[in-house]
């Protein structure tokens, strides 16, 4: 997935409610298929939803992504305090689903993402983008099991537009399974 080119994110406002496959931040999710909203494994309550995007290719295939209301444990990839939910896919065997389609949003008000294509050089450490190569803010980090390829990274915040709890300065990143089924999420600060 890593061959092509990278894609820088910027965020703008939006028609609200944002209800079609765009990529976004905060709202709801809108469900390619029946919903699947997934449950902190420790406090057994509804994730918050952080935001969608498309996978590439064809046909449409869209990645939601969750993450507890609480920072405990949620930078873990597999502490089930985090979800990264692929359309059509698989849930990964750690993570209980339960079919409501709306919810909390950890990021407020919708905001749609546009991309931009770019050479990864030009793509600035904990900036967010999608495909590319990751830029760690730590170490090199990926989940156990794989093979895992990666799909993108959200930096912590853009001022004014949105915040998400990924510790100070922090940035998330998206992976997927080798064959594009199943997604991990992890941050660092």
């Amino acid at each position: 997935m890593n061959d092509g080119p990278a894609y820088a994110m910027t965020f703008s406002s939006g028609p609200q409610p944002i209800d079609d496959f765009a990529p976004k931040l905060g709202g709801d999710p809108v469900w390619l298929e029946a919903p699947q909203w997934p449950l902190c494994h420790r406090h057994e309550r509804p994730m918050g939803f952080i935001g969608q995007v498309r996978l590439p290719g064809q046909p449409l295939r869209m990645a939601y992504l969750f993450m507890g209301g609480r920072r405990e444990l949620t930078f873990e990839p597999d502490a089930g305090e985090n979800a990264l939910i692929v359309q059509p896919g698989r849930v990964p065997g750690f993570i209980e689903t339960i079919p409501v389609a709306t919810g909390d949003s950890l990021v407020g008000p919708e905001v749609l993402i546009d991309l931009d294509e770019v050479e990864q050089a030009e793509l600035e450490r904990g900036e967010s983008y999608l495909l590319g190569e990751p830029t760690w803010l730590q170490h090199r980090q990926h989940p156990p099991g794989g093979p895992w390829s990666f799909f993108f990274q959200l930096h912590s915040s853009v001022p004014g537009v949105y915040e998400v709890d990924f510790g100070d300065g922090g940035v998330g990143y998206g992976v997927l399974s080798g064959d594009e089924q199943e997604g991990r999420f992890l941050w660092q600060c």
